[in-house]
């Protein structure tokens, strides 16, 4: 089977729900791509939870080694890691029932993604969330 993405209806609906987004992965260095991405979907009014070991906090929010470290509920995964990683991030997702992932714009992983979603997840795979947002937004 062949991964395919939410359509866009489906894709609003995912981002009117989410509140909590956990971004794995999430660099403190203000010119990397993942933290331009959290910073505007923070501006946007989401909360951003950085996932990022060796890190105390970044975008003034305190961060966590693992996605099992976060003692309250996340909404969306958003996964700014090699395509290697995200195999056992889709696992971690599934152990803990998280909702949904979103893998970022350059990253495939269709294999693990194809995994999240007959887990019973919203995946999204190789698109950009602030892209994304923006894109549905304006629609």
């Amino acid at each position: 089977m062949t991964f395919v993405n939410p359509d866009d209806g489906d894709l609003r609906v995912l981002l009117e729900n989410v509140k909590t987004i956990a971004v794995v992965g999430l660099s403190p260095q203000a010119a990397r791509p993942s933290y331009r991405v959290a910073q505007a979907m923070q501006r946007y009014g989401y909360r951003i939870v950085p996932v990022r070991p060796l890190v105390d906090e970044v975008l003034g929010e305190k961060a966590y080694a693992s996605l099992a470290d976060i003692p309250f509920g996340v909404d969306l995964v958003n996964v700014f890691r090699a395509a290697d990683h995200v195999p056992a991030i889709v696992d971690q997702c599934l152990a803990l029932h998280l909702p949904a992932i979103w893998i970022q714009e350059g990253i495939i992983a269709g294999g693990a993604a194809q995994q999240a979603q007959d887990g019973g997840m919203t995946a999204v795979m190789d698109r950009c969330l602030l892209k994304e947002y923006v894109r549905l937004k304006t629609a």
